[in-house]
């Protein structure tokens, strides 16, 4: 490994993480295509989806945890939600990270780009007055809050992403919690998912030892400053910039599928 490709997956941990912390996801929404596309157009390195998809749910396991240890003391996680989503989303992900070696590179894409379209148009769906509502008294439908992480986990899971950049739209816009509790408690979901999904990326020889340990440490740096950030910028540009994140990536995944 030269030193131009560890310095390159230290700039996409780094950008992928801080963003993990600022907006409640673990990443994936910006280091899958990032790690998929970078590193060859710079001549350095050529990874597979099954690789990217590897590194990318052990990165997001590390990004998660920090992230969760930086808001941990401002009230915001929901623990009951973590529980009834994070129990079924830790079953799904690893169902689908073991079971994503069965599937084709171009599959894994398809999952990846069905996702991220689901996910942008929930994010442009308007959810007025989720924010007014007073921490202490959220409610969310239990029923639904299960089958959406567990659907969202086997799907996430194969493509080595813990399902925050869905997640957090099923919250925000079908389970109405607040937009600061998404998004710590999006984490803690998350870093619940990214178990399951690395164990099965693990036993399934898709993770890559120094290229994860390098965004690894990229993740442990760059996290906690985006959830400490994340405290001091108005809701609406949160969502915003999710936004605009999810539906880049998804018209990107697209246009390769389909060129």
């Amino acid at each position: 490994m030269t030193l131009s490709l560890m310095i390159t997956l230290f700039l996409i941990g780094f950008a992928g993480s801080f963003i993990s912390g600022l907006v409640g996801i673990g990443g994936s929404i910006i280091k899958y295509p990032m790690l998929l596309y970078i590193p060859p157009a710079l001549g350095l390195a050529a990874y597979t989806a099954h690789e990217v998809s590897g590194i990318s749910a052990v990165q997001v396991f590390f990004a998660t945890i920090s992230g969760v240890w930086a808001l941990r003391k401002d009230k915001l996680i929901n623990y009951k939600l973590v529980a009834y989503m994070g129990v079924a989303i830790i079953i799904g992900s690893f169902a689908g990270g073991y079971g994503g070696k069965f599937l084709a590179p171009e599959t894994i894409n398809l999952v990846y780009g069905v996702l991220a379209s689901i996910a942008a148009f929930m994010m442009f769906v308007p959810n007025k007055g989720i924010d007014d509502i007073p921490l202490e008294k959220v409610q969310f439908n239990k029923t639904t809050a299960v089958l959406a992480a567990l659907v969202v986990g086997i799907a996430s899971g194969i493509v080595g992403a813990a399902g925050a950049f869905i997640l957090v739209p099923i919250m925000l816009l079908v389970l109405k919690i607040p937009t600061r509790m998404t998004i710590a408690s999006s984490l803690a979901i998350t870093f619940l998912s990214s178990i399951g999904s690395t164990v099965g990326k693990v036993m399934a020889g898709d993770v890559l030892f120094w290229p994860s340990v390098i965004m690894v440490v990229a993740s442990i740096l760059a996290a906690p400053l985006g959830a400490r950030l994340s405290k001091r910028i108005n809701t609406k540009i949160l969502q915003a910039i999710l936004a605009v994140l999810i539906l880049g990536t998804a018209v990107k995944i697209w246009f390769d599928i389909l060129a």
